[in-house]
């Protein structure tokens, strides 16, 4: 393994980590194990649609000469053929899963199996990147995407958590929340890959605001539902 995927790796395993020791009644780990091989589906998944994307409408699939595209155009494009894409596939597979596996029974654990299944996917996309060996591509994506994949992942299972409790009580309101487990990471992810590809330092600035602060409401989010868990567990 090269220099630049371990330092890709490592991030993975200590979010993992993080994530799972939070938890007040720990989950299975075969469990765990098959939701973050789920992730890895999830971006082979997302590589099929993107080559079929290319196919069908290949003037709407980002290129390398993306400086001559209008702002609009590259948001479009990035919120269909990046981000809707790779956040449906990814609550996919937390859907067959861990949804309505018979271990979700907090509002903790559907947070565990969607970071899980984000790192699964992050580490597949890593290795795809880094295969080359590009160890300052491998430091940013150590610092940037992995983490923001797994705080995308925090929102998606807060929702789906919300989608479950609601799912006997109120049925629309369950679905709505079910609409918005896609539609929340995905508006996010977009907003990280527009800033990026928008190639502009003022871009880039709001870019790292965005962020920290995405990665300080994950954090939030983790423990405020964790405690919730917890009280109500004690």
């Amino acid at each position: 393994m090269s220099f630049a995927i371990l330092i890709s790796v490592i991030p993975v395993l200590l979010l993992a980590i993080f994530v799972y020791s939070k938890d007040t009644v720990k989950e299975p780990k075969p469990l765990l194990f098959t939701l973050f091989a789920a992730g890895f589906l999830a971006a082979i998944i997302v590589l099929g649609i993107n080559i079929v994307l290319s196919v069908i409408i290949p003037d709407f699939f980002i290129t390398d000469n993306i400086t001559k595209v209008s702002f609009y155009k590259l948001f479009s494009m990035v919120f269909i053929e990046i981000a809707f894409v790779e956040e449906f596939c990814k609550w996919l597979m937390i859907r067959l899963v861990g949804y309505n596996n018979k271990q979700n029974d907090q509002s903790y654990d559907i947070i565990v199996y969607s970071v899980f299944v984000a790192l699964g996917f992050a580490l597949i996309e890593n290795i795809f990147y880094l295969a080359p060996g590009n160890i300052s591509l491998g430091i940013y994506r150590a610092i940037f995407s992995i983490p923001s994949h797994a705080s995308f992942g925090v929102f998606m299972g807060s929702f789906l958590g919300l989608a479950k409790s609601y799912k006997q009580k109120d049925k629309a309101l369950s679905k709505v929340y079910m609409f918005y487990a896609i539609l929340v990471p995905t508006l996010l992810h977009t907003t990280y890959n527009f800033c990026l590809l928008a190639n502009s330092s003022w871009f880039f600035i709001v870019f790292i605001i965005f962020v920290l602060s995405l990665y300080i409401m994950a954090i939030i989010k983790i423990r405020e539902v964790a405690k919730k868990d917890e009280i109500e567990y004690l």
